[in-house]
């Protein structure tokens, strides 16, 4: 597995939102879905707002593979889920998005518990 570079990082931390796509059981891609995402200790983070039957999530969860797309660029990635930075996600999370009701939807346990690091390919 390979890693994110310096100038990828910041370029998903400035994005406001990524296009996540799973691969599917035959190889082709699902059709791109936008998300919120947040980058914490050099990695790329996301979760889904409706929890484990998100449409997107069950989408890159089920090959844990697929792409990630932001400001004109595509990398194919893998999706595991990683809990292990969920206090520093939900602060990285406020601090990019606010501290309203949507930002506070990512909090649930049910979306907590789909945490997920994104990792290139």
């Amino acid at each position: 597995m390979s890693t994110w570079t310096a100038e990828e990082l910041t370029a998903l931390d400035r994005a406001s939102e990524i296009r996540v796509a799973g691969r599917r059981d035959d190889g082709t891609l699902r059709t791109p879905v936008i998300i919120w995402h947040a980058v914490v200790d050099g990695a790329l983070y996301a979760r889904s707002v409706r929890g484990p039957s998100g449409g997107w999530y069950r989408g890159v969860t089920r090959n844990a593979e697929g792409t990630v797309s932001w400001g004109g660029q595509t990398r194919e990635v893998a999706y595991t889920h990683d809990d292990s930075h969920d206090a520093a996600l939900d602060d990285a999370y406020f601090a990019k998005y606010g501290r309203g009701a949507s930002t506070q939807s990512l909090m649930t346990p049910e979306a907590r518990a789909t945490t997920l690091r994104i990792d290139p390919r």
